[in-house]
């Protein structure tokens, strides 16, 4: 899920929480299929590490954004399916409204002489 060293692809705090909801939106994923989206959908300039991951998912979960059951991945093993629940949906909303009007107050800032 990436060794790369330097902080060209580190998230901003509660980034990754917004990025896997909105992952899952396009249905249920286990892990490494929410990383692979990510990764792709960023062409590679965003990489989830497994050691932040999986403490998110778990976080999410327990704050029931998502629910989660067992099942068997494209490679035939047993993974744990990840999916947004109702709740979860209105925080993406939520968490999404407010990263965008922090991204255009850093745009504002960022355009001035």
């Amino acid at each position: 899920m990436g060794d790369k060293t330097d902080k060209q692809g580190e998230l901003l705090q509660g980034t990754l929480d917004l990025l896997i909801l909105k992952t899952l939106t396009r249905g249920p994923k286990h892990g490494y299929a929410i990383v692979e989206w990510i990764q792709q959908t960023s062409e590679s300039i965003l990489r989830v590490e497994e050691g932040a991951l999986y403490p998110a998912l778990h976080r999410l979960e327990l704050k029931g954004w998502l629910s989660s059951d067992w099942g068997v991945s494209e490679n035939k093993r047993r993974a744990k399916y990840y999916a947004l629940t109702p709740s979860g949906l209105h925080a993406l909303e939520s968490a999404t409204e407010s990263f965008n009007r922090l991204t255009g107050a850093v745009q504002r800032i960022l355009q001035t002489a």
